[in-house]
């Protein structure tokens, strides 16, 4: 393991907007906790998808609001801090 210094854009909290060491742009700091549910809603969604259950929408929706968040929460941050979009 190594340690290095970060700049923290948001608070230290879910989804820290924190920029590594000889990166450009920061990135999301996603919880492992978080990674499995979003990999564990999407498995549900390609298996509702698979089977062509009406629900896929909604399992979708889900998926794209969380998402959405996070990606707000990134835009908001690079906003504050004056910093530019890498999109």
């Amino acid at each position: 393991m190594e340690r290095v210094e970060a700049e923290l854009f948001t608070d230290a909290g879910n989804d820290a907007v924190v920029r590594l060491p000889g990166r450009r742009f920061p990135g999301v700091l996603v919880q492992g906790d978080t990674l499995r549910i979003l990999s564990a809603d999407v498995a549900e969604l390609v298996e509702l998808c698979a089977a062509g259950d009406l629900e896929a929408r909604q399992a979708a929706s889900l998926i794209q609001e969380e998402l959405g968040a996070k990606l707000q929460r990134y835009t908001d941050a690079l906003d504050a801090h004056g910093e530019r979009h890498p999109f």
